[in-house]
């Protein structure tokens, strides 16, 4: 695929240019909440509802969006699809992508099977003509296995947009703020990360099967939330400064950047309700998860 780093809005420089980008999809009379969610990790997989409180949370939330909205597809915005410059699917039957790997047999069992949402898809890069369409990629395991508790049925169109790794995190939260008008045509964004993800300061407790956090993961989990509650966005997206804990919290960027497509779909008279988050489980990991919603 040849990249493309360069975020374009030209052509875009009024209102109405930007309304007719969009004028192919109905507009709704609600707009569409937006989420911020961690995907569990692998070893959850197998686990059921039952067992497992934030399964049951993404339940509940997919029962109420679908109670509460026409909810005609899910864009997620995944940490594990990371390139160089910024990629969308357009697959009719996108692929299920099992991208962990030395795990047993039956977490290669776990089967789901959503449509895609190819005029969807092709309505992000018409909105942003920098974005390249390509059918190389599927739902990862940042996706479809959030997904899958949260519309189990797989009865909602489901495609990926990629992070462009290598981009600022003023990309991200921009590219964001352009996609906001998908929110009008019932179009589920989802970023899908952690916003606290240190896989080898975890690998090294949980190889030893200690699950006890280091500490410092609550006092970060503090600070994050009290950023987001205040909308201190300038924070936010300078994360990597904005703390003395941001590098164990994030060393690098792929877990994080998710959150900054969410808030960069916010609008002024939106709120922000945590539907997951409290102390961490597991060390150098954080499960808060957020809607935004009017």
């Amino acid at each position: 695929m040849k990249p493309k780093s360069n975020f374009d809005t030209s052509g875009m420089t009024t209102l109405n240019q930007l309304k007719s980008f969009t004028d192919t999809l109905p507009t709704q009379s609600k707009k569409m909440p937006v989420l911020f969610t961690s995907h569990g990790n692998p070893m959850d997989i197998p686990v059921s509802r039952s067992d497992r409180e934030f399964w049951q949370k993404l339940y509940d939330l997919g029962i109420n969006l679908q109670k509460n909205y026409e909810v005609k597809a899910a864009l997620v915005v995944s940490a594990h699809w990371c390139t160089k410059g910024t990629y969308v699917n357009v697959s009719h039957s996108p692929k299920q992508i099992y991208d962990y790997y030395g795990f047993p047999e039956e977490y290669y069992k776990v089967y789901y099977r959503a449509k895609g949402s190819p005029e969807i898809a092709h309505e992000v890069k018409k909105i942003v003509p920098s974005v390249s369409e390509t059918t190389d990629w599927g739902l990862d395991h940042g996706a479809y296995y959030m997904l899958m508790h949260l519309f189990p049925e797989a009865n909602i169109p489901a495609f990926q947009m990629s992070i462009d790794y290598y981009a600022k995190p003023d990309y991200h939260y921009e590219l964001g703020k352009q996609l906001k008008s998908l929110r009008n045509k019932g179009v589920l964004i989802i970023g899908s990360g952690a916003l606290i993800h240190n896989l080898p300061l975890a690998s090294q407790k949980l190889y030893k099967n200690d699950k006890t956090p280091y500490g410092w993961e609550t006092e970060y989990d503090a600070w994050i939330k009290k950023q987001i509650d205040s909308r201190n966005i300038v924070n936010i997206i300078n994360y990597e400064n904005s703390h003395k804990l941001s590098k164990l919290a994030a060393p690098t960027p792929d877990h994080y950047v998710p959150v900054l497509y969410s808030l960069g779909l916010m609008d002024q008279d939106d709120e922000i309700k945590y539907f997951f988050g409290g102390e961490p489980t597991i060390p150098a990991f954080s499960e808060r998860s957020f809607i935004i919603e009017r």
